[in-house]
């Protein structure tokens, strides 16, 4: 079985993206955003409009994402034993300091983000149109065969309604619930590769 992980909030402990947007861009229209995650726009209009908020240099922003962001514990055994997948809608510009801060090899699939004083924009990998959510989503980047799919978002709705099995926490926890679906909840990513080893 194929271990597929979201990023941020998954692996790392706390959502870089929101982290970087409290601190270099726009509060205001951070929080309008979000809530029209449950309204009319999709998941990459609601990254795109916040993203434009920030100017700072990626340097500063990096930096600051090294002295502030933490992976969850379990992540590098994770790796070891399985070598996941990660798929994220954040940016390879963000996620890979922090992977090589932690010494960590891993298949990333991710946006990317061209920088810039006037706002960041950001490019997608995938702007195919889901046949099943009616947005571009993760569900695309999934592998072929058996998925266990670990996440916490709304991003990872769609994805985690494709896999075998789901690891979920927080947000997608919650929606999961409300939707009637099975999954297993987890702390840290000790928690999901013992409910692994476990099944072998």
């Amino acid at each position: 079985m194929r271990v597929v992980l979201d990023w941020d909030g998954t692996v790392t402990e706390v959502d870089t993206l929101h982290l970087v947007l409290e601190r270099f861009g726009d509060a205001s229209v951070f929080e309008a955003m979000e809530a029209e995650l449950r309204g009319r726009l999709t998941l990459h209009e609601v990254i795109r409009r916040e993203f434009e908020t920030v100017s700072a240099p990626l340097e500063e922003v990096v930096a600051f994402l090294l002295a502030e962001a933490h992976v969850r514990p379990g992540f590098r055994e994770l790796v070891a034993e399985r070598r996941p997948l990660v798929v994220s809608s954040g940016f390879h510009e963000l996620i890979e300091p922090l992977l090589a801060r932690e010494g960590i090899e891993v298949e990333l699939q991710a946006n990317r983000v061209t920088p810039g004083p006037e706002g960041w924009r950001p490019v997608y990998y995938d702007t195919s149109v889901c046949t099943v959510c009616g947005e571009p989503c993760k569900r695309r980047s999934l592998p072929a065969g058996s998925i266990a799919y670990v996440g916490d978002g709304y991003s990872d709705r769609c994805a985690a309604r494709a896999a075998d099995r789901v690891f979920a926490r927080d947000a997608l926890a919650v929606w999961l619930t409300e939707q009637g679906v099975a999954y297993e909840p987890f702390e840290d990513l000790h928690d999901v590769r013992t409910a692994l080893a476990a099944a072998r």
